[in-house]
């Protein structure tokens, strides 16, 4: 049983499992490996001059990895509520268990559409259909929140990372009850 499952390891995708994953929040990512990042050229992502997707994705995973973030490359077929919990069943047969979900599937929509979230047109010119969230990230069905571009937010990088993170931050703070902030200090020299 996981605390949080997250399907799609894109930018926001992994964004969203560093925190989950740094607040000691169980965290598995499950990913296709085929989003769109992976075929990037990033110029214009802030604090770095130039990488590729795929290098862009390797370090997010090992960043995510490092705070105990599990992967598992897979398709998700469908989320269903069991429950307190979902149920999360991939093309391959495997289950998974989480108390909530994040969906950052990027721009397919299809599974969300399969869960039953609703959706709406997408403002993108190649995304067509994104799901329907609230600010915070939470769609029509608790437990169950959208994050990246999936969310209708821009398909930069920069921006489907931070979106992967804020949902991220709302999501650990509904769950601890008060608004949760992850800073890191510089040791003392």
């Amino acid at each position: 049983m996981y605390d949080i499952v997250i399907v799609g390891g894109g930018p926001a995708g992994q964004s969203a499992a560093i925190f989950t994953s740094k607040a000691g929040l169980k965290t598995l990512v499950i990913d296709n490996e085929k989003g769109l990042t992976q075929r990037a050229l990033l110029k214009n992502h802030y604090g770095i001059e130039e990488i590729s997707g795929t290098a862009l994705v390797e370090t997010g995973r090992k960043q995510a990895e490092r705070f105990g973030t599990e992967f598992v490359k897979a398709q998700v077929t469908n989320v269903h509520k069991n429950g307190e919990a979902f149920d999360i069943q991939t093309e391959d047969g495997a289950s998974y268990s989480a108390s909530q979900v994040i969906l950052a599937t990027g721009s397919n929509a299809k599974l969300a559409q399969t869960i039953g979230l609703k959706t709406k047109d997408g403002r993108e010119k190649f995304v067509k259909t994104v799901i329907e969230a609230d600010e915070s990230g939470h769609t029509n069905i608790d437990g169950i929140w959208a994050a990246g571009v999936a969310a209708g937010v821009s398909v930069h990088t920069i921006i489907t990372s931070g979106d992967g993170a804020q949902k991220a931050i709302n999501l650990i703070s509904e769950l601890k009850g008060e608004r949760y902030v992850d800073h890191d200090k510089l040791p003392a020299v």
